[in-house]
């Protein structure tokens, strides 16, 4: 909610300051490309929500469940220092490198679907990135202290910057802060990509080679990991777009000063 009410005062600031229509084109554009790429982000969180109920009523033959699955997966790469917990959520399944800790939702945890078996092998995946320090991973590891810093004030700089907070007209050196501040979220969310594409390469790979699959199986789990990965790449698309939509909003604005 306040992510939409920032663009709410941002877009109406820029149309009381520039009445030309022309100016506005540009931000017109964006806000088109802005709704398709929520549209699709909905259809795609969606589609991997249907998927994994559809695969999560189909029980593995090895009649293993998720956690059975981790921690197997986490022996059989010399891994004896994760622990595998069940936390509270739907796919709320996430692996934490402070604590070490492989975290699985609760129908994961206790599942015994194809679901179970692609998230807790995809989740163990990063536990894997880790113990094997995987440079994509160290690298978004340590952006993670700017990401927070940037989540949290990038927006109410920018704001500032556009002189929406009291600044008078503006003032294009803290616009362009902002702007620094937020691209940190951008590479995060891109570094994120190959992290996550990575895991669930080990995790289908390791899948295969112990037969915890059959074929059949293997062709589901990789479907619902396809989807999973799907999300992320809407999600960097996403922030990539809004980072040029500011710079071009900081263009303008210097070209118009």
């Amino acid at each position: 909610m306040a992510h939409i009410l920032f663009k709410v005062a941002l877009v109406l600031s820029l149309m009381h300051k520039n009445k030309n229509l022309y100016f506005m084109i540009p931000y017109m554009g964006y806000y088109v490309i802005a709704g398709v790429m929520f549209l699709i982000g909905m259809l795609v969180s969606n589609r991997l929500k249907a998927k994994f109920q559809e695969y999560a009523q189909i029980p593995l033959q090895n009649g293993l469940s998720g956690r059975e699955i981790a921690e197997k997966m986490l022996r059989d790469h010399g891994i004896y220092d994760v622990q595998v917990i069940s936390s509270p959520g739907f796919l709320s399944d996430h692996y934490n490198p402070d604590n070490k800790t492989v975290n699985l939702s609760e129908d994961v945890f206790q599942g015994r679907s194809i679901s179970s078996a692609a998230v807790a092998a995809h989740e163990c995946g990063h536990a894997v990135q880790h113990a094997t320090q995987y440079n994509m991973l160290q690298l978004r590891s340590k952006l993670v202290p700017a990401v927070k810093i940037g989540t949290s004030l990038s927006q109410w700089v920018i704001l500032a910057g556009l002189g929406i907070m009291g600044f008078g007209h503006g003032n294009q050196t803290i616009l362009l802060i902002g702007i620094l501040l937020f691209s940190f979220s951008t590479i995060f969310s891109v570094v994120t990509l190959p992290v996550e594409y990575d895991a669930s390469n080990r995790a289908l790979a390791w899948l295969n080679q112990t037969n915890v699959t059959t074929p059949q199986e293997h062709e589901k789990a990789s479907d619902a990991l396809k989807w999973a990965a799907r999300t992320y790449v809407v999600a960097a698309i996403s922030s990539v777009a809004t980072l040029l939509y500011y710079i071009l909003i900081f263009l303008n604005r210097r070209s118009n000063d």
